[in-house]
Order: structure tokens, then sequence, then C-alpha cells
């Protein structure tokens, strides 16, 4: 059952088609001479795509670290 629930749940998940832009801002930055907009809003994007990267990697250096600390200690 849980597998059926996974799949369905997956199945969906890649059929929807979703826009990154909405409309308004897709007609701006598309009509827009010298694309200056278009890669500040894509600048915007990689800063806020970054984030969350290294706040995990962040927290994953923290448990490897206490987890190899912890071993050496009950050595």
């Amino acid at each position: 059952m849980h597998k059926r629930v996974v799949f369905i749940f997956l199945a969906l998940l890649f059929f929807i088609k979703s826009n990154a832009q909405c409309a308004m801002c897709r007609a701006v930055l598309e009509s827009e001479e010298g694309q200056s907009t278009a890669e500040g809003v894509n600048d915007g994007i990689m800063y806020l795509m970054a984030i969350p990267y290294l706040l995990l990697a962040g927290v994953g250096f923290m448990i490897y670290w206490k987890f190899f600390r912890d071993k050496k200690e009950i050595q």
C-alpha cells in the first residue's frame, strides 16, 4: 500500500506542468531589449537557490564532524 501511494504521488508530480514565472513577469522579461532585468531575475533565483544548499551542507558537515569526533573519543 505504501509503495502505491508513493508511486501515485511521484506520477502526479512528474505530470504537472508548471511555469517558473507569472504571465506579467514573463512578458516583461521577453520584451525587454537589453535583457538586464532578465539577468537580475536569474541572479536572484541563483541566490535563493544557493542558500538552502549551503545550509544543508553546513548541517551535513556538523553531523559528519560530530560522528567522527565521538568515534575518536571512544577509542
